[in-house]
């Protein structure tokens, strides 16, 4: 047992030293899907504005307000349990330069809109994370495309290092408009609203065929 713990203290040591963080995942993470090979959820690097957020499920409440007919609370199992779930497989680009590809899991932002009843006037839909986050897309984005609202990836529960507990998945969209640990959907009639990111200068769109800075 000794030898066993200084093992382990050492790996600890070392892991520090450089600079990687392993995440302790339950169950078993899927590394391919139709052939394709997946990223790892320890492939991603740590850049959030002020670093992950350890949110407690039990208190947590996902508000849908704005321009809406039907406010909307849900907590974490409502989600989960209420709706139906999908399978995407989509590829994160980071402006940083990395990427990762990840099966993920979750609900159709258009299906929790359509419950929520968007008001004629609502043309942009604003996402908030605990952290104070924001970033915004058109409305008709979550027409258009299959855009989801992940608490899986690779088959396991999003870790709080990566969003728990929800993280939206903005296909074609560079890296800063995937909005970790959302707490509130709200429905704008500002086509202005600027994000964390887009506040300072980045795209207002975030589309990867374009150039992410303004």
């Amino acid at each position: 047992m000794k030898t066993w713990l200084a093992l382990l203290a050492a790996f600890i040591i070392i892991s520090g030293c450089l600079g990687v963080r392993t995440i302790a995942l339950n169950g078993t993470e899927v590394r391919n899907y139709q052939g394709e090979d997946l990223s790892s959820i320890n492939d991603f690097r740590e850049n959030s504005i002020k670093g992950p957020q350890f949110i407690d499920e039990s208190a947590y409440r996902l508000k849908i307000t704005g321009l809406i007919d039907n406010p909307k609370e849900y907590r974490y199992r409502d989600v989960i349990d209420t709706h139906q779930r999908y399978y995407k497989h989509v590829r994160l680009d980071c402006v940083e330069g990395w990427s990762v590809d990840i099966l993920w899991e979750g609900v159709l932002v258009r299906d929790l809109l359509a419950e929520a009843g968007p008001k004629p006037e609502a043309k942009t839909v604003i996402f908030r994370a605990y952290d104070g986050y924001s970033s915004s897309f058109p409305i008709s984005y979550f027409y258009e495309k299959d855009i989801l609202m992940a608490y899986k990836m690779n088959n396991l529960t999003i870790p709080p290092e990566r969003g728990f507990p929800f993280m939206l998945v903005a296909e074609d969209k560079w890296g800063y408009k995937w909005v970790k640990w959302i707490t509130e959907i709200e429905l704008s009639n500002d086509t202005n609203y600027s994000g964390y990111w887009e506040s300072r200068g980045y795209s207002d769109s975030g589309n990867l065929n374009e150039s992410f800075y303004d």
